[in-house]
């Protein structure tokens, strides 16, 4: 294993041995940084990295167990060799092990031994690197992989979400838009970025059950009578049977969209009459996005209202049909709702 050119530092009040340790280092075409100064020593391994450190253990202010307990601090990877007086008793070598050397050389340094260390611990040191940028590389793989997966997730995802949208062009974007509604309100309310993240591609499935409704009551033009507003009505059952039983948090908070999205704040929604907070959060963020786009679009059986009037809409059903604080955060943020209207206007234009 090729050790030229890795970086040692070198700690020792006394010129003679730095200058010895200097040249062996040369030798081995090593670079070589040396200090008489410990305390200069620790200010230059901050702003440096090096692979080996040599350092004495009798040195006046600062000795070599100090050194090494202040620079394992910040570092325990680098290799340490600690130099010691010849009769230097055990207890000083167990000591310095303990602070995290992990050789030891004697004084007068012996040129073959000085050698065999050095080498030795500059390919653990090296080997230690090789590993580290082997575990970096394999993480940035999974992280890649992961991106990846996600991102083909998501795309599913949206294209999931349009099958509602299939049998009625009038509906063009709708899913797009709510998404985008639901995840400024989840985001006015305080929720995290993941919440925010799972609502974004969950709530275009809120009318996914319309796929199980006859396109006779689907589609129609005018008014529903009471049998075929009932039929309608099914689609929260049916969309929440769908997702139910996925994995997918994201098909998981769709079926609890799907399922609580007609619950009103009163409690005169379906299909469970749910009220107040006991309608799920993701629910009761959806179905003010849910009206607020059917109102500001064209449908079979009306024309689009105006931005105004679809936010005076929801004022009035405050605490009836709606969770009033959300109301209140949806029409706080009045101009970016506007920017997300505007913007899928323009696109379908």
């Amino acid at each position: 294993m090729n050790i030229e050119n890795m970086k040692i530092i070198s700690i020792d009040d006394n010129k003679t041995n730095l200058l010895i340790i200097e040249s062996y280092a040369k030798l081995l075409s090593l670079k070589i940084d040396s200090f008489t100064e410990p305390k200069e020593a620790l200010i230059s391994i901050e702003s440096c990295e090096y692979d080996l450190v040599i350092v004495d253990y009798m040195m006046p202010d600062i000795d070599g167990l100090e050194f090494i307990k202040r620079f394992r601090e910040n570092n325990t990877d680098t290799p340490i060799i600690m130099l010691t007086a010849v009769g230097d008793d055990m207890q000083l070598q167990i000591k310095a092990l303990e602070y995290g050397a992990n050789d030891f050389l004697s004084k007068p340094i012996n040129a073959p031994a000085f050698k065999a260390r050095i080498i030795n611990m500059l390919k653990l040191r090296k080997s230690q690197l090789l590993l580290k940028d082997k575990a970096l590389l394999l993480q940035e793989e999974v992280d890649k992989a992961t991106f990846r997966l996600k991102e083909s997730e998501q795309e599913i995802l949206q294209m999931l979400g349009k099958t509602a949208e299939y049998k009625d062009p009038e509906t063009n974007a709708h899913t797009q838009r709510v998404a985008h509604y639901c995840k400024l309100l989840t985001k006015a309310y305080g929720l995290d970025e993941e919440l925010q993240d799972i609502i974004y591609y969950a709530s275009p499935f809120h009318d996914i059950g319309k796929i199980g409704i006859p396109d006779r009551i689907l589609l129609k033009a005018g008014k529903l009578d009471d049998d075929e507003y009932n039929i309608m009505k099914k689609h929260s059952q049916i969309g929440y049977e769908i997702l139910k039983g996925s994995k997918s948090k994201y098909l998981k908070a769709g079926g609890v969209i799907a399922y609580n999205h007609h619950e009103k704040y009163d409690g005169s929604g379906y299909p469970n009459g749910l009220k107040g907070e006991n309608i799920p959060l993701f629910g009761r963020i959806t179905a003010i996005a849910d009206v607020f786009d059917a109102l500001t679009s064209n449908r079979p059986y009306k024309k689009a209202w105006n931005i105004d009037e679809a936010f005076n809409l929801l004022l009035e059903e405050k605490e009836k049909h709606f969770d009033p604080i959300l109301v209140d955060l949806f029409i706080k943020n009045k101009d970016i709702v506007i920017d997300i209207y505007n913007k899928f206007l323009q696109e379908k234009n």
